[in-house]
Order: structure tokens, then sequence, then C-alpha cells
């Protein structure tokens, strides 16, 4: 079984938080005489595209047509940004230069050894949490006018860093009544600023602000609690991520939780509500049923964690997962 076989229906537009993730590696040779730390030296830089522009980058490995939208600076982070973008066949028509702020840029040091992966000592975030100015905003607004109708789908990206305003959350909502595309997002929260969104995702903690306690452990109570935050934000699929656990899915008529088909070793969770929320996204246009959908992304997701930093598995990787495991292992659902 192919996986997203109607490829006229895959024309997706990234909206968020565009970062570029940077990897500064090094072998530690000794501990310096300056601080109980370890000397790196250098052995490579490594940058990688990440926040609202890793979805785009899954989506265009998955095979759907990918335009980005978002800001950068008017700085080398900014360029090589849009260079890594291109080279991984997203357009980049979307994105806008704001001289006024940095391209966020979140610098990683690795130290690396005998082991498999590297080992994080720090994260460096040089960024600016400002709401986009209004000039800025009117921009990037008229940027997604333009490309929206080309698209199928908007995924909203939302890494908390000012890029998200109200202005562009009802600028998706406008468009999507012009063109009639769908509407998902990763919403890190807030989920009252999405109402109306077609497919709304967050994970557990999110879910648990939003509740204000933490999730029930008892089966039914879970899926009722997704049945009410679905509710509250009148999504038409919603979904928590819940890492190890799987996912829990609602719609309308019924609520669900879907564990993971295999258990896969974590050496970076970085990345993979990216990876969901594209695989998601792409379910969708395809009508794939809520369950077999939360399937395809926990099997996507557990590819992502056994790699460091941000990776974007190809379709053929996940075709060739969907084959061993085609059915979802749903282990309790309910129906209206």
């Amino acid at each position: 079984m192919k996986i997203f076989d109607d490829s006229t229906n895959r024309a997706v537009l990234v909206l968020g938080d565009l970062i570029l993730d940077e990897y500064l590696s090094g072998r530690a040779v000794r501990l310096s005489r300056e601080a109980p730390v370890p000397v790196l030296e250098r052995t490579r830089r490594t940058l990688v595209a990440g926040g609202a522009a890793n979805p785009a980058v899954n989506l265009a490995r998955l095979g759907a047509t990918v335009w980005a939208a978002g800001v950068v600076g008017n700085d080398q982070p900014g360029r090589d940004l849009r260079d890594l973008l291109r080279n991984a066949g997203v357009q980049t028509e979307g994105v806008v230069e704001d001289p006024s702020r940095p391209t966020t840029t979140k610098t990683r040091i690795v130290a690396e050894g005998s082991f498999v992966h590297g080992q994080h000592l720090a994260r460096i975030d040089h960024l600016d949490r400002r709401p986009l100015d209004a000039p800025v905003e009117t921009a990037l607004v008229a940027r997604i006018q333009h490309i929206a109708a080309q698209v199928h789908a908007i995924a909203v990206s939302n890494y908390r860093n000012g890029v998200i305003t109200d202005g562009l959350i009802a600028a998706c909502r406008m468009v999507r009544n012009q063109h009639d595309v769908l509407l998902c997002v990763d919403s890190q929260g807030g989920l009252n600023r999405f109402r109306g969104f077609d497919v709304v995702k967050c994970n557990r903690a999110e879910a648990e602000s939003e509740l204000g306690a933490p999730l029930p452990n008892q089966p039914d109570a879970r899926l009722q609690v997704a049945r009410l935050l679905r509710e509250q934000c009148e999504a038409d699929w919603f979904v928590i991520t819940l890492g190890d656990e799987g996912m829990i899915w609602a719609t309308p008529s019924a609520a669900g939780h879907v564990p993971p088909a295999r258990r896969a070793t974590v050496y970076d969770v970085t990345g993979a509500g990216d990876t969901v929320l594209a695989v998601l996204t792409l379910a969708r246009l395809a009508n794939m049923p809520p369950a077999d959908a939360c399937h395809l992304a926990n099997l996507a997701a557990g590819l992502v964690v056994q790699v460091l930093g941000n990776y974007a598995p190809s379709r053929v990787e996940l075709e060739i997962l969907w084959r061993a495991h085609p059915t979802p292992p749903t282990d309790h659902e309910q129906k209206t």
C-alpha cells in the first residue's frame, strides 16, 4: 500500500517561526584550566532547517509541493536558512526579511567521542520574541494571500517567537474562506487562538496547561479530555502527542488512543513534533482515518528520535514501515 497516493492534492504552505539550527561539534581533548569544563577541538559545523522550516522540509521529503512563510533577518543566518530550504525543494517566496530583528538561531555545542551520538553540552539561542511590527506583518499577510491560491493546506508551526500574531491567524482564516484550504497547526498551547482550525495538535504538557491539571491515567477519562479540548477549539481533528505512549485523537464523532507500533531507542526528540505536523497534514489531505494518521505519524516520529537533531523521513522510509506495521494498534476507542 502506498501512502499519500493523490499527488495532485499535496501542495502546502508552512507558516511560522523560521529557525536556523547550528551544531558546533568537537572532540573533548582535556579539561580547561580556566573552569571545570571540557575543551573541545572543533571538528565540524552543521546547519539544519529548524522551527517552522523543519515541517516544510519534512513535507518536501514526503513528496509535497511546499512553500515556507515567515520572517528572517538581514543577516548571514537568514541567507543560510533560505539556502537550506531551497536545497530541500521548498519554495521561499513567502519568507519576509526584517532588518530590525535577527534570524532566530539556536546554536548547540556537541561533544563527540567514541559513542554513536554526540552529547549536547549547551545551547545558545539568538532571537527576538517581539511580535512582528505592523509593516512586516502586512508584508507577510500579502505573501500568504498570494501563495494560498496555489495550495491545499496551510500548516502553522508556532514556536512562540513572535511571528504567529493574531493578525496572521485571522489572515489564515480569511484565505481558508477564499480558497477552501485546510488549516493545520502545531499550537504549542493557546488552543483558543486556533479555534476552528481543521487539525490542531499539542503535546501532553500543553494539554495539561490548558486543563490546569495532569492528564488522567484512566483511558476513558483521557479520551474524554481530548473530546473536551477538541470541542473547545472546534477542531475537526484534535491530537495530543504523548511521547513514548503514542497519541490521543478526537473528532466530533469519535476518540481513540494509538500507542506506538514499534519501540524506538530515543537519542534526541528534537523535531519529532514537526514531523508529526507534516504527516498529519498530508494524512488529512489524503482523507485517512484519524487512527491511521496518528499511527503513521507515530512511525515517522519513531525514526526522528533515533537521530541527533532534526531529521526528515522520506516517503520510501515511511512506506516500508507502513507495510511492516499496516494496522494502527488502537487499544482504546470511543464513539458518540
